[in-house]
């Protein structure tokens, strides 16, 4: 009779038990689920605290500035290449509309608008360097396999610039190219990456960017695209033309190929204020007669 009272006691117990531990799991999963709401909660009203902070429920959307886009990278103020000339501003950079630049040769003058909307911080820099005469007398060192003049060198050697570097803006997609088996007329038909006209910047070293920049001389197709495109040649594309015409010659140690007849920039000036956007009837290159190349 007493170990059947046990064994039932037992039998009580061990159920009471297995209640008990159900209940606890039960209550602990209900503070866990609790726990993850509030979690959730708190960071949606993080989210939404932050965007309202930032003015995203405000109708008035704020303007990107170049000060938002533009990081002037320092380089090596003991590299004899590089002149040391500061940094651009960071406050009030413009961001939309041209910007003139006028560059005076001792083959003529070539005018060029600066494209503040694709390429605000290149503006912003090609303004600081024009304000500290860079550019006066020096050399434009190459006229490249793409078909351009590559000008801005300080140092004459293709390692020249400011002692900062900046990322390159508006730098255009590579273009699908044609499979070899295609025909003459399918790779002739690749788009055109730098049409005739086109100011570009070029990295040096590859991603970097300071003050070297070209001038399409004629329409280039470029498979891996790598300069920044910052403006288009207004006037002065005959200027450009008689330089490429005079011909080339090979350099003292044959890396580059130069104009024969030396190409010195006597001056480079950035306009003050910019300018409304042109038409696009109006950004089209004046018709001068490429020469052949």
């Amino acid at each position: 009779m007493a170990s059947s009272k046990q064994r039932a006691r037992k039998v009580a117990r061990a159920r009471y038990e297995r209640q008990m531990i159900n209940r606890a799991r039960r209550e602990r999963r209900r503070r866990q689920m609790q726990a993850g709401i509030g979690a959730t909660v708190l960071l949606a009203l993080i989210v939404v605290g932050s965007v309202w902070l930032l003015g995203g429920f405000s109708g008035d959307k704020k303007t990107p500035t170049a000060q938002d886009q533009c990081t002037w990278t320092p380089r090596n103020a003991s590299d004899a290449n590089l002149a040391d000339v500061g940094l651009p501003p960071t406050k009030g950079l413009p961001t939309s509309g041209t910007r003139p630049m006028t560059i005076t040769t001792n083959s003529g003058v070539i005018s060029v608008d600066l494209d503040l909307a694709a390429a605000p911080c290149a503006g912003a820099s090609f303004a600081h360097l024009a304000s500290r005469n860079f550019f006066d007398n020096t050399k434009c060192t190459e006229l490249t396999t793409d078909g351009a003049l590559r000008c801005g060198d300080k140092a004459g050697n293709g390692l020249g610039g400011p002692t900062y570097s900046f990322y390159g803006e508006n730098v255009p997609a590579a273009a699908e190219q044609p499979s070899p088996s295609a025909s003459p007329s399918a790779a002739a038909s690749t788009p055109v990456t730098y049409p005739r006209g086109t100011v570009a910047m070029i990295a040096n070293p590859p991603g970097s960017f300071g003050s070297q920049f070209l001038i399409f001389h004629k329409d280039a197709r470029v498979a891996q695209p790598a300069y920044a495109i910052i403006g288009r040649v207004s006037q002065g594309m005959d200027v450009l033309d008689k330089i490429v015409k005079a011909g080339t010659v090979a350099n003292a140690d044959g890396q580059l190929v130069t104009p024969k007849n030396d190409v010195v920039i006597q001056s480079l000036t950035v306009g003050g204020a910019p300018t409304a956007a042109p038409t696009p009837a109006s950004t089209t290159t004046p018709s001068a007669t490429p020469s052949a190349s």
